[in-house]
């Protein structure tokens, strides 16, 4: 498995990648194509395609806000 070079971990990876199979296992329609129809791995071909946008929640500042950062697809 290779990290895609937005991704900061490959816990991160793993984190996005097993909600979007979850998504593809309840019916989404697939974002890339693909000979495999396993949804795990549509999934990791997603998230390494940069498809699948998330969002960093970072921690929670003096006034109460929560910083984020959004990444999203190219």
């Amino acid at each position: 498995m290779d990290l895609p070079q937005t991704m900061d971990s490959k816990f991160r990876f793993i984190l996005i990648a097993a909600k979007r199979a979850r998504q593809l296992q309840a019916g989404a329609k697939p974002l890339v194509q693909t000979q495999t129809k396993k949804v795990t791995k549509v999934a990791q071909m997603e998230v390494e395609a940069g498809l699948v946008p998330y969002e960093i929640f970072g921690p929670t500042g003096e006034n109460g806000d929560k910083e984020t950062k959004s990444k999203s697809a190219k």
